[in-house]
């Protein structure tokens, strides 16, 4: 599928756009409150917050942004996919508005294209491509990445190619690796020693100078399996639970019937702890059972609902009693096709952020292109909603007209979240090569009543938005080649 993005402005070469600088407002005047923050950089398309938060528009011009990371000097490190990684020199100065001083270039390599991390003392850089992890030494005083090493390899496959790094906070020895599958439905994911559409963990305390790399799919500890596309992973910041967000499958039939407008939905895993606790079941069903997320006029629903996992086909071998009796179902369910990139947990434990790229295999209206709230039981570590919720996931920031969004591409497309102690959320934007950041500055609308998992309508919406004014058009055509379900 091809995506052609055009605006009526004066064209760029797009070469030339993505070598640019990260576009710096002017520093912003003395505020009392983050409510009167003026945005002096505007983004070329309308976007939408909820009631309570604010939205602030930090740099853009970052080429197609991806993971980002703090440092421990309030820096932030983005990964320009194909470029390399660039920081950004954060601060509030005297206003409550984040602002950006500078930006440098840490590490240029067009080989990098999603995952990032830091080690704890914030001295160590971990960045991935589609084949392999690399570590540098870091500074975060001046910016500077040296004495660079592949640490893990073996990883490359078609598809889905990018590879999520997540350093836990609790067992910080352990380095997890998500690895995507390399077709719609793969068939290499079945076998375990394949290392496809797993989730692995790799003890970098064993590493010395002269250590070969970690061959991905025979070595490390297996978090799960059976996971299509898991692009963000989490750590509850109290229990140690560890979570990821997956992106199921497309262009769906069940039965010989196409079902892939509402279904399967995406899921939100629960893996166990790394205390050696994980689930004694790891296996999260992919290629064989997804999760129903809306069963109006889904073909033989029997007893199904929400949450529940299902058979593309029934026979002897593979049915619908198989996949509850055999695999672990999701802990949520949120609607087909929004593609979960990231999700990351506030300090207290009581709400995870989750966004949601946006879709492209859907027919009739899109979905996604937002970052919302799932809350949490900070004592449980689990959601707060039940596994059967179809509204488990509020609303906070969003791209305005979500039909820009398809064909020409003009929206917000969010991937990478970080959360900072102060509880602002910064969050990339790839296709607008943006950084923007979030705050709770007021009361915040409550989210819709529980809806019954039975119901026949999954569009629960009703989040009370406000459109930010004064949109800058930029002038540029690009034209992507697009593989389905490659995030």
């Amino acid at each position: 599928m091809r995506l052609l993005f055009t605006t009526a402005a004066l064209l760029l070469d797009f070469n030339s756009l993505v070598q640019a600088q990260a576009t710096l407002p002017p520093p912003p005047q003395p505020t009392s409150s983050s409510e009167t923050c003026a945005i002096s950089l505007t983004p070329s398309y309308e976007v939408k917050v909820a009631q309570g938060w604010t939205a602030h528009l930090l740099a853009r011009n970052l080429g197609t942004a991806r993971g980002i990371k703090l440092d421990d000097r309030g820096g932030l490190l983005v990964v320009s996919s194909q470029r390399g990684i660039i920081h950004l020199n954060v601060t509030d100065r005297a206003s409550t508005c984040p602002y950006v001083i500078n930006n440098t270039t840490v590490v240029e390599d067009d080989r990098l294209n999603h995952g990032i991390e830091l080690s704890p003392n914030g001295r160590t850089l971990y960045a991935s491509s589609r084949e392999s992890v690399w570590a540098w030494d870091y500074d975060p005083s001046n910016a500077s990445a040296t004495n660079r090493r592949e640490i893990i390899t073996n990883m490359t496959n078609t598809g889905h190619v990018t590879r999520t790094l997540f350093l836990s906070p609790s067992h910080p020895d352990l380095l997890l690796v998500s690895r995507g599958s390399a077709e719609n439905l793969d068939p290499l994911a079945i076998p375990l020693e394949n290392g496809i559409s797993q989730i692995r963990a790799f003890n970098i305390s064993n590493l010395t100078s002269s250590s070969p790399p970690y061959n991905y799919a025979s070595s490390g500890l297996l978090i799960g399996w059976g996971l299509r596309n898991s692009v963000g992973i989490a750590e509850h910041p109290l229990t140690g639970g560890i979570f990821s967000v997956e992106n199921n499958i497309d262009q769906t039939f069940r039965l010989g019937i196409d079902i892939h407008e509402e279904n399967p939905g995406e899921e939100l895993n629960f893996h166990g702890f790394l205390n050696g606790s994980l689930l004694s079941n790891q296996h999260h069903g992919y290629p064989h059972c997804f999760p129903l997320y809306n069963n109006t006029a889904f073909p033989e629903l029997n007893s199904l609902t929400t949450g529940d996992q299902f058979s593309l086909n029934q026979t002897a071998e593979l049915n619908d009693e198989f996949c509850a009796r055999d695999y672990v179902p999701p802990g949520l369910t949120f609607k087909a096709h929004m593609a979960p990139l990231d999700i990351k947990f506030n300090t207290a434990g009581n709400k995870a952020f989750v966004s949601f790229h946006g879709s492209w295999n859907r027919d009739e209206e899109p979905e996604g292109y937002k970052v919302s709230v799932v809350d949490w039981d900070a004592e449980s570590g689990q959601p707060v909603h039940s596994r059967r919720s179809l509204n488990a996931a509020r609303d906070v920031f969003a791209t305005g007209d979500i039909h820009r969004c398809r064909p020409d591409g003009v929206c917000l497309r969010p991937v990478g979240l970080q959360v900072d102690d102060r509880g602002r959320v910064f969050v990339s934007s790839d296709y607008s090569g943006e950084v923007w950041v979030l705050e709770q500055t007021g009361e915040v609308e409550e989210g819709p009543e529980e809806e019954p998992a039975t119901t026949s309508n999954p569009a629960v919406r009703g989040f009370g938005m406000v459109r930010t004014e004064g949109w800058l058009v930029m002038g540029v055509t690009i034209t992507l080649s697009f593989v389905g379900g490659c995030l």
